[in-house]
């Protein structure tokens, strides 16, 4: 089971590019809704954005609320306090 310091560490990878790394610990709990947050901004950030709507529905998230890739990531770690 991941845990919320992995969610932190995925977002950093994110923050600087490491698109894989963050995309491997977003799969470590695809029941957890901020992990299936997390998931959904990636495959968005993929530019797949199929795959992010469903993840985004997973989440109980909406594909259009962010359209900035960044400010979606902190608003995520934000949800984390």
């Amino acid at each position: 089971m991941a845990s919320a310091q992995d969610l932190k560490r995925a977002i950093d990878l994110a923050l600087t590019g490491d698109w894989d790394g963050a995309h491997g610990v977003a799969q470590r709990d695809e029941a957890d809704p901020l992990f299936c947050w997390l998931h959904a901004c990636l495959h968005k950030i993929e530019g797949d954005s199929g795959n992010s709507r469903y993840w985004y529905a997973k989440a109980r998230r909406r594909f259009e609320d962010f359209s900035d890739p960044k400010a979606e990531l902190e608003a995520i770690r934000a949800a984390l306090a």
